[in-house]
């Protein structure tokens, strides 16, 4: 009799086992993951004032931005692209119609992709732009302004370099031509045009002076830009995702997406950059992703951080961009050459997989060894992953998403 009992007590713990395993290695990734700096949504929060987020709402729709009167913030940042535009690179200026349409028309095209918006302004988001042009990371607000930066918050600082733009909200002509001659003052000639259409158009401007806490007359393109800045911080608050239900919720993950979340802080180091509350250590990285188009400094090629901070180590990095809805951001990579998330998880660990070299002049080549040079100071390089391991990587990543609806 006794042996009957050991026999089912023992066949009770073989059949627990795997329930048992599985308890463990949900422990092992919320722990991970708190541990990486995850933390509830509500805490990124940043402060912001409604009244100028609802005004802002209509200067971020408003073609008045634009000096050429042809696009608005909106029609590069949609919902059903994440945020972003569905392009691999931004079509700016002209441009007429969403995704696939919008390369159709007379657009200006942008070096890089679109950055999605999600999180940006919150707390401790303060570094922007694929190159961190504008960066407030170590205290003191550093962009294009220098010493003359129009404003100490960082976001409101970045709302003011879009509409200065070619291509990206300035349409190439005869009429723009006099903004490529370098002159100091440019860029504030343009923020004064764009601050007088506005005063001049009531349904915008009274209650942006009511926001404000100021006279119609006396509103500059700052109070545009303060107005943008709370809308954004309004609008594209983080929601929560699955993964947030999962580490503070105790809501389930599939195998796959825990399988993914495993890999992910462990084994294939995506957590070393992808990082904190926003997916992103906010610093720059090299990965040797091809290039697409022309880029940022011409013939194919750009430099990235380097053209902002001209340190040779800044050479081929980029901003680690936020992982929330990246799964509805294709394409990938600052220049979008990337058009699915499985083949930009590849480049990362394995980029010669993704690029053709039998395809390249030499000088191309030399660029991507360069590229590899860099790369191989990363901590993620050159981690072997099977292409299941990948696509449980994409499962997890899938698991941070959530829809743009309300924050209540």
């Amino acid at each position: 009799m006794k042996s009957a009992t050991r026999f089912f007590v023992a066949l009770a713990l073989i059949c627990a086992a795997p329930a048992m395993a599985e308890t463990m290695r949900e422990a092992v990734l919320r722990k991970a993951a708190l541990e990486n700096g995850l933390r509830p949504v509500e805490e990124s929060w940043p402060e912001f004032e409604p009244e100028k987020a609802e005004v802002g709402k209509l200067l971020f729709e408003s073609e008045l931005l634009s000096l050429t009167r042809n696009v608005s913030c909106r029609n590069c940042h949609l919902d059903e692209f994440g945020s972003a535009d569905g392009l691999p690179l931004g079509h700016g200026a002209g441009g007429v119609g969403k995704g696939i349409e919008r390369m159709k028309s007379p657009a200006g095209v942008l070096s890089r992709n679109a950055l999605a918006l999600w999180g940006r302004g919150g707390a401790g988001f303060d570094t922007f732009f694929w190159d961190g042009r504008v960066d407030a990371s170590s205290g003191d607000v550093r962009s294009q302004f220098g010493n003359m930066a129009p404003s100490d918050d960082p976001l409101v600082v970045t709302v003011h370099l879009p509409p200065v733009e070619f291509r990206e909200m300035i349409g190439e002509s005869d009429a723009t031509e006099w903004l490529r001659l370098g002159e100091v003052g440019a860029a504030a000639r343009v923020h004064m045009e764009i601050a007088r259409r506005i005063r001049e158009t009531p349904e915008i401007a009274a209650p942006l002076a009511v926001a404000s806490g100021l006279e119609v007359a006396e509103l500059t393109y700052l109070q545009i830009a303060e107005a943008i800045a709370a809308f954004i911080r309004s609008e594209f608050r983080l929601r929560k995702t699955k993964f947030h239900r999962f580490v503070f919720e105790g809501e389930t993950l599939t195998e796959r997406e825990l399988a993914g979340g495993l890999l992910f802080y462990g084994r294939g180091q995506c957590a070393v950059c992808h990082t904190g509350a926003y997916f992103s250590d906010l610093q720059f990285h090299a990965i040797p992703f091809a290039q697409f188009g022309f880029g940022f400094n011409g013939f194919g090629i750009d430099y990235g951080r380097y053209n902002f901070t001209l340190d040779p180590r800044d050479r081929y990095a980029f901003r680690t961009p936020p992982l929330y809805n990246v799964t509805k951001t294709a394409p990938y990579s600052h220049s979008g050459v990337e058009p699915n998330l499985a083949g930009a998880i590849r480049a990362h660990v394995d980029p010669l997989a993704e690029i053709d070299t039998s395809r390249l002049s030499a000088l191309d080549r030399a660029e991507v060894y360069q590229k590899i040079a860099r790369w191989s100071q990363e901590p993620s390089y050159a981690v072997e992953l099977s292409d299941a391991e990948i696509a449980e990587l994409v499962a997890f990543l899938a698991a941070l998403e959530f829809d743009p609806e309300p924050v209540r």
